[in-house]
């Protein structure tokens, strides 16, 4: 499977972003999805993940209410819609996939996208 996250970019406190993640080579395969975010200096940490039918959804505390992650099956691309955003959410976007595992833990996690930068300002 491979993964290209895309969207990230330089927002003022309180904007949104609306980042992808396209995957390709995974056909006939069902994976689950997840954003991770690293900060500099901080461990990678999970933001929100789906499962395969894009039936449940599961998000982090610090950003349940604010980040929505959805799916579109047709075009294998999932997104994480970013609003009121903070400065707390500059980081290092990544999107990740699996078949079956905790979403909570990045070792869970087997295939990676290259991640996207997210910078928010004050």
């Amino acid at each position: 499977v491979q993964l290209q996250a895309s969207g990230g970019g330089l927002v003022q406190a309180g904007g949104s972003l609306r980042l992808s993640c396209a995957s390709s080579g995974s056909t006939g395969s069902r994976y689950s999805m997840a954003w991770f975010r690293q900060a500099p200096g901080m461990e990678r940490e999970f933001v929100a993940g789906i499962d395969w039918s894009g039936g449940s959804t599961y998000y982090s505390d610090s950003v349940k209410g604010r980040f929505t992650v959805s799916m579109n099956s047709a075009k294998n691309t999932v997104y994480l819609q970013m609003n009121s955003l903070k400065p707390e959410d500059t980081a290092v976007y990544y999107c990740a996939a699996q078949r079956s595992g905790s979403y909570y833990y990045t070792t869970s996690w087997g295939y990676w996208g290259q991640g996207t930068q997210v910078t928010v300002s004050s």
